[in-house]
Order: structure tokens, then C-alpha cells, then sequence
């Protein structure tokens, strides 16, 4: 027993100094792109010293990959009684992430339910929408793996490549039917003490079935192409020979040789909404790479100004902006502005490096016409117009309000207020009513002139209120309580 237990404390040392030493190749560590599931048989079959080699194993052959979307992603399905999906294909984007999370997994033990874990495998698998080769990786002890052959079926219809590692001899020929041909390098059978001898072999059948071998344009605009692959080079084994034409001017070819470190390049000078061909090949003494191709169509010429946007508007001011910034291709911006329908037309002559401005002194609440026109240094001229608005200005509100008793019944009310556009008050106050106990409420429009006006028989405790009116609407009014007492007005 103690001697099984130092066996397992040795194995998680190793998997733990291993993790430390993280030193893969560059062609390995970008190569690829795909979806492994690792169905490990997690049953009581297995033993406890065996499952943790096995464990070890997997570590060290994804231990090169660069993980997550755009690589590779790796989950980990347990078979037992009832499967058990330790970890999902999105849930790892790191190898410090991965190698943690394969040393704190623990055997389920119980049956071998190979056939249960299949179908949650086919779901996690086939129902993705990340469209890159996937593999099913199954490690196991090979003993009763159960009625597999129509699941594994399905799952190789749907392109799923499997792969199978057996640790004893268990059921060849059940193995041999689930496995994606060529047998040689997808399905293995070996003794637990030396699973290491088959790890690169193993990974390199792997690599070949996800492999990314494709030129992609990742950027695109009207004159230029960004293009990048997967480096298969370093700076000392080689470099790539790149050449590209437009697709029905081969006599237009343009060649050039990078460095074997790159992995993008940038194409420029083309013709717009023109449809190119590009190639791609590695060139290296160790090894015969396949060329790669791409076509792509440039997207068509775009002259500023493209698009005129109006933001931050206030009373008095608008932001105006627009794009594309072309440095090399505009001379200057012009913007004129005036308000519809008959405003004066103002102007602004603009730097090619700018692109928005502020247009001032507006008049609020009013409708104005912008147009942002390009002088191109060929000479062409682009403009474009869109129509904007200015807020309301807010109306200003009363200054002031006093109220003043000038005899027993009578009461005086002046106040100031803000005059410019100023087209009246409206007064309001509480009567005494000879019919009712509740007051009766009195208003009066007063022109624009008017500071103060008295106001009589009003009834106890009346409010009084006053509002400044503009031609645009009513301002913010005050108000006051009449109180009197002994006499006096508070």
C-alpha cells in the first residue's frame, strides 16, 4: 500500500515539475485550430495508479497547443455509472488553466457506461457552431467497453475524427471499428509503464488532422489586404515566398519574400472593388510544405467624407463629424451650415487631419442645413448633408417675489424676472368666497412691463404665484403666502 502511494505522489510530482517547464515549439504552439474531447474511462476497471498515468499522458500531449477559440479547444468527458463532463471545450484558454484542472481531477469508479458519455460527447461535439476538424480522444483500459459501434458510427458521419489509446488488451476489434482510419496512427494499444513512447507520435496524428493550413485575410479595405497564416517557419529554417495579381491579370504579379518568423502581411496599393489572387508558400531545406491560396475582392472606393454624424447639441451649438480620415487623398474639409428655411450660410474651412467641429452662435430650437464637402488633391470634389437640430432653450424662471401689506385688505406683489423674450406674467391668487367655505382661485395676465400689482380681498393664507411667460412658453414662477397677523403680512 505505501509502495502504491509514493507510485501516485511520484506521478503528480513529475505532473507538477513537468507543468513548470513549459517550453514548446513555435510550429506547434500557433499551428493549429480545432476541438479535442478527451473521453477518459473513469470506471472501477481501471486502476486508481493507471487512470493517473493516464492523466499525466494527456497533460503532456496537450501541453504544446495554444489554447481557446481560433486554437485549441480541449474538454474533458469522465466515463463512470453516469458520464461526468469535467470540464467544457470554452472553459480553458490557457495551459496554467488546463494543467490545474487535469491535476484536480478524481476517478468516478463504478460501471463502464461508455455508451452514456457517447451521446453526451456527439452533443457537445456536433452541436457547435465553431466549424473546425474536431477529434474525440477516448483513454481506456480497453476492458468491456460496451455496445459503442453505432454511437462511434454517428459521431465519425458527422466528422469527428476518433483516436483511441487502449492500456491492455481489451476488445481489439470494438476498438478498431471506432476508430478513424489510418489505425496505424489513430489507435494504440500499449502498457501503462511506457504510454510516454507514443506521445509524439500520437500528437503528430493530431496535428495533421487540425492543422490549420489556410492564408486568411483578416483586414480589407478599398487599396489594402491584411493576410495571415500559421507559422510553420522560425527565423533559421526558412522564409515564404509570397505572390498576388489581380485574378484576370496574371501579367500583374507582384512577389515577395518574408522573413520566416512572420505569420501576416499587409498588401497595399491595389485597385479598388478588384478581385485578387494570393499564394503563399513556406520554403525550407528540412521539409515540403503545401502552397496556400486565398482570393479576395478589395471593397470598393470610399471618398470622404462617407458619413456626417451631429452630436452634443444644445441650445446654441452642434457637434458635427464625419469620416473616413484620408490624409494622403484629401486636401481640406469644408463645412457651411445656415438655418432652414432662409438663414444666412455660414462657412469653415477645415485641415485634412480633422475630422469634426463645433458650430457656435445657433439659434435654439431651430432646424439647420450642414453640409461637409472634400477637395481631394486629384481635384475631385465629395460632399455631403444632413440636417440637424438645436435644443429649446430653457426658459429662465422668476428672479424674485415679495409680497407686502399696504392696508388691512390689501396687499401689494412685485417681483423681477429675466426680460429678454419676455412677452408677459400670468398672476394667480385666493379669494374669499361669500358662498363656499373654500377660496376661490383669480388669475390675470399682465404685460411684460408690469413689476407689481395690488391685489385685495384676499383669503386667508392665499397663495400667490407669479410666472414669467416667453414667447417660446411659460418660465419657472414663485410663490408666496399671504399670513396676516395682528395686522401685518408675513
Amino acid at each position: 500500500m505505501k509502495g502504491f502511494l509514493l507510485g501516485i505522489c511520484l506521478l503528480w510530482a513529475m505532473l507538477l515539475r513537468s507543468n513548470m517547464q513549459i517550453a514548446s515549439p513555435a510550429t506547434v504552439l500557433n499551428c493549429c485550430e480545432g476541438d479535442i474531447l478527451l473521453l477518459l474511462d473513469s470506471s472501477g476497471s481501471v486502476a486508481n495508479y493507471e487512470f493517473f498515468r493516464l492523466l499525466l499522458f494527456a497533460t503532456e500531449l496537450l501541453r504544446p497547443f495554444s489554447l481557446g477559440r481560433g486554437h485549441v479547444r480541449v474538454g474533458l468527458l469522465q466515463v463512470g455509472t453516469n458520464p461526468n463532463l469535467e470540464f467544457n471545450l470554452d472553459d480553458h484558454n490557457n495551459q496554467e488553466s488546463l494543467q490545474k484542472a487535469l491535476q484536480s481531477v478524481s476517478q468516478l469508479q463504478g460501471d463502464t457506461n461508455t455508451e452514456a458519455a457517447l451521446r453526451v460527447a456527439q452533443r457537445l461535439l456536433t452541436k457547435t457552431d465553431e466549424n473546425v476538424p474536431k477529434i474525440l480522444l477516448w483513454l481506456t483500459d480497453g476492458v468491456q467497453p460496451g455496445d459503442v459501434d453505432e454511437l462511434m458510427s454517428k459521431l465519425k458521419a458527422q466528422g469527428v475524427s476518433v483516436l483511441a489509446i487502449s492500456t491492455v488488451h481489451g476488445n481489439y476489434q470494438v476498438l478498431k471499428r471506432a476508430v478513424t482510419p489510418p489505425l496505424e496512427s489513430h489507435l494504440y494499444s500499449v502498457d501503462i509503464d511506457n504510454i510516454d513512447i507514443i506521445t509524439e507520435e500520437l500528437r503528430d496524428a493530431i496535428i495533421k488532422i487540425i492543422r490549420a493550413e489556410r492564408l486568411r485575410v483578416v483586414h480589407l479595405t478599398s487599396h489594402s489586404a491584411v493576410l495571415q497564416w500559421r507559422p510553420v517557419l522560425s527565423t533559421d529554417s526558412g522564409y515564404y515566398e509570397l505572390w498576388y495579381n489581380p485574378m484576370w491579370k496574371t501579367d500583374e504579379e507582384t512577389r515577395r519574400n518574408l522573413p520566416g518568423d512572420s505569420s501576416l502581411v499587409e498588401l497595399t496599393n491595389l485597385q479598388p472593388d478588384t478581385t485578387y489572387t494570393a499564394a503563399l508558400r513556406p520554403e525550407s531545406n528540412h521539409k515540403l510544405f503545401n502552397t496556400l491560396y486565398v482570393n479576395f475582392t478589395t471593397l470598393p472606393d470610399v471618398l470622404s467624407p462617407a458619413v456626417v454624424s451631429v452630436s452634443d447639441s444644445g441650445p446654441r451649438q452642434i457637434r458635427v463629424s464625419w469620416g473616413p480620415l484620408q490624409l494622403a487623398r484629401v486636401q481640406r474639409y469644408t463645412v457651411e451650415y445656415g438655418a432652414i428655411p432662409s438663414g444666412d450660410v455660414h462657412t469653415m474651412t477645415l485641415p485634412s487631419q480633422q475630422n469634426s467641429t463645433v458650430l457656435t452662435s445657433l439659434e435654439p430650437g431651430t432646424q439647420y442645413l450642414v453640409t461637409v464637402s472634400a477637395l481631394h488633391v486629384n481635384g475631385k470634389e465629395r460632399a455631403m448633408t444632413v440636417r440637424a437640430c438645436t435644443q429649446e432653450a430653457s426658459l429662465p424662471a422668476l428672479a424674485d417675489l415679495q409680497l407686502s401689506l399696504v392696508e388691512r385688505h390689501e396687499i401689494q406683489v412685485a417681483w423681477q424676472a429675466h426680460q429678454e423674450g419676455l412677452t408677459g406674467y400670468w398672476l394667480s391668487w385666493e379669494t374669499e368666497n361669500s358662498h363656499s367655505i373654500k377660496p376661490s382661485t383669480s388669475y390675470v395676465y399682465l404685460p411684460p412691463t408690469s413689476r407689481s400689482t395690488r391685489l385685495t380681498h384676499l383669503a386667508p393664507n392665499s397663495r400667490v404665484c407669479v410666472s414669467p411667460v416667453y414667447s417660446s412658453g411659460r418660465g419657472d414662477g414663485l410663490c408666496c403666502t399671504a399670513e396676516r397677523r395682528a395686522g401685518l403680512l408675513s
